[in-house]
């Protein structure tokens, strides 16, 4: 059984930084997308930036292009999602994922079939 746990999160300042940390486990990702989505109140989960297994591929979200960097840890199976100046738009439960089945890397959309975590929350206060 597939296994990802988030950590990470918490409450940081307008212009701070927080780094999100997802553990798989369970089985071989090897080959697979990796990712975070988020879910802000009141809103849809949305994209936010994937990772191929290799590492040397990366995609974001317009909204945390510049801000955010996702890196990955293949002998530890991490995934991790820094976040640099943060704004209160940032708030929101962050997801990780493993994308067994994607339509295309360079997409926004959720994978068709894939593994989520529990999230994490982030706040960042206005």
């Amino acid at each position: 059984q597939v296994q990802l746990d988030e950590s990470g999160g918490g409450l940081v300042q307008a212009g701070g930084s927080l780094r999100l940390s997802c553990a798989a486990s369970g089985r071989t990702f090897s080959n697979y997308n990796m990712g975070w989505y988020r879910r802000a109140p009141g809103k849809e989960r949305e994209f936010v930036a994937r990772i191929n297994w290799s590492g040397d591929r990366t995609y974001y979200a317009d909204s945390v292009k510049g801000r955010f960097t996702i890196s990955s840890d293949n002998a530890k199976n991490m995934v991790y999602l820094q976040m640099n100046s943060l704004k209160p738009a940032d708030t929101a439960i962050y997801f990780c994922n493993v994308a067994v089945s994607l339509s295309d890397f360079y997409t926004d959309g959720e994978p068709l079939i894939g593994f989520w975590g529990q999230g994490t929350q982030v706040t960042v206060p206005s």
